[in-house]
């Protein structure tokens, strides 16, 4: 398996900003597509936004305008521009390759241990 870096987490007040990183060694070359998705406390995990291999982007509707995907191809990088944030925010954030577009077998093939971000009111 293939390790993943997440970074960028942290605590901050409600309408403040973050970004996260996601380093995927080789995902660019598999062809992969990348979703963050999160898990708050007690709760289920709950997709965010996902990047396509190309540029197609989508978000859940309780990020749509806050929170912007974007990527770095050259250095296997994905990033989270998170804006606005509130309370119900606070998640473990986890980048996960996706086989969605079509990418290869390999997209299937990474481990990370996720991000903490903590909104207090």
């Amino acid at each position: 398996q293939v390790h993943l870096v997440e970074s960028g987490g942290g605590s901050v007040q409600a309408g403040g900003s973050l970004r996260l990183s996601c380093t995927a060694p080789g995902f660019t070359s598999h062809k992969c597509g990348m979703d963050w998705v999160r898990q708050a406390a007690g709760k289920q995990r709950e997709w965010v936004a996902s990047i396509s291999p190309g540029v197609l982007t989508r978000y859940a509707d309780s990020v749509k305008g806050r929170f912007t995907i974007s990527k770095d191809k050259a250095n296997d990088t994905v990033y989270l521009q998170m804006n606005s944030l509130k309370p119900e925010d606070t998640a473990v954030y986890s980048c996960k390759p996706s086989r969605s577009y079509g990418g290869n077998l390999a997209c299937d093939n990474y481990w990370g241990q996720g991000t903490q971000v903590t909104v207090s009111s």
